[in-house]
């Protein structure tokens, strides 16, 4: 898939801070691609946080992604840092 911006929403702002969730059926390494986000390019800010729901449709990852970086329209996240951890319940 690809990104949606229906999916993307903003949860605070301060400072020159944006804290942002995003859900999609996409894994998260789709995510954290280099361009996945592009379109977004004029809202997201270097060192912003993107809370994440990945791979809704499947086996779902939760966790946090940050703004890398964003130069002439290209934005790049870090990695997902899950939250969470096994459920031995």
């Amino acid at each position: 898939m690809a990104y949606q911006a229906k999916n993307l929403s903003v949860i605070g702002y301060a400072n020159g801070f944006t804290l942002w969730h995003y859900t999609t059926p996409d894994a998260a390494a789709a995510v954290d691609s280099g361009g996945y986000f592009n379109t977004a390019a004029d809202m997201l800010r270097v060192g912003d946080f993107i809370f994440a729901n990945c791979a809704t449709a499947g086996s779902p990852a939760h966790g946090i992604f940050v703004v890398a970086s964003n130069a002439g329209g290209a934005v790049d996240l870090a990695d997902l840092t899950p939250f969470g951890g096994t459920d031995t319940d």
